[in-house]
Order: structure tokens, then sequence, then C-alpha cells
């Protein structure tokens, strides 16, 4: 065989190794046992206080887009269980996007998290091909992160497996992906 051939060969089993290598680190990343909530001071992990917001009170029945008061301080993205609704939240405490999820069978507990680990592309845990996926907690061997499934399908939440993939549209998977970095502080509140 031609010293050039056996180049190539290397070089393809090299490419291969790594890649292989990439799935077991997303998999190990998965399915490692629960991490603790990164909480910082002046974090809360309370209710948010106006009870009347999203609950047909005095804003008559819709959900309000407002930033809530109690989601941390500085960079973070906010995700807001009850309201099903996720903020993209700048240095300068403004945010920068807001936009609607949908949760899966399983919710992360209120707390502060970082990101974890970002995958550009992976099959989801209910076996749909999903996109900039933010995984930011394990809980009893559910993972939790953000993702967008490439379909467009929003999770089966009723579905007898516990998976915690929290789905956004292909357009805000995209500006979360760019938005967030390992470590990116991930503030859920109820």
């Amino acid at each position: 065989m031609p010293r050039s051939s056996t180049g190539t060969v290397v070089a393809a089993l090299t490419a291969a190794a790594l890649g292989g290598v990439g799935v077991l680190a997303y998999q190990a990343a998965a399915t490692a046992p629960d991490r603790p909530a990164h909480s910082q001071a002046g974090d809360s992990k309370s209710k948010p206080k106006d009870k009347d917001k999203g609950k047909g009170g005095k804003d008559g029945g819709k959900k309000s887009t407002a930033l809530p008061g109690d989601s941390g301080t500085g960079l973070r993205v906010v995700y807001a269980l009850e309201d099903r609704r996720v903020w993209l939240v700048g240095a300068n405490e403004q945010p920068t996007r807001t936009f609607e999820v949908s949760p899966s069978t399983a919710s992360p507990s209120p707390g502060t998290y970082e990101v974890t680990s970002r995958v550009p592309s992976t099959i989801g845990s209910d076996g749909v091909q999903i996109e900039h996926v933010v995984v930011f907690d394990t809980e009893d061997g559910v993972v939790f992160g953000f993702s967008a499934a490439v379909d467009g399908s929003a999770p089966d939440t009723s579905a007898a497996k516990k998976t915690g993939g929290i789905r956004e549209s292909r357009a805000d998977a995209t500006a979360m992906w760019e938005f967030t970095q390992a470590g990116t502080k991930v503030v859920v509140i109820a």
C-alpha cells in the first residue's frame, strides 16, 4: 500500500474516533449524577411576588411578558415554570429577548444553575432530532435543557417516561445558543 493512502486511512480513523468520543462525552454528561444548584447571593428561589400576573387578575388574564422582579441579577437566562416563558437578560439587566417554551414531562426545581454543556445537534430523550441543546441541570437522572426539535414538534407531555427537554422554536433556540456559553447563569423560578 502506498504511503499516501495510509495517511488517508489514519486521518479517517482519527476523525471517526474523535466523533465517537464526542458522542460518549455527551452521553456521560447526560447521565451524570445530580449536581447541586449553584446559588449566588441575591438570587431568590421564591415565587414571583406579583400574584395577579398571568392569572386572570388585574391584567385581564393575559400573561405578562415583563421580566419577573425576583429573577436574579447580571447576565442570565430566566425560565418561569408557571408562565412557560424564558427571558435572555443582558449584563445591563435588560432583556434582549423573551419567548414561550414547551416543557416536557418533568421540570427542574426552582433555583440558580449554570449551563453545563451545549450540543449542536443530537437525538432527544424522546427520540426526536433536536438542535441547539443548552443543558443546565440533572435531577434524579433527568437532564434539563433547552432545545428545538428539527421538525418543530413539542414534547409529548402525556409520555410515561420522564424527560426534561424544554422546547423552543428554532429561531428562539438559535438566539439562546448565541446568548449562552458554558457557565452562563440560568435562573428557574416558579
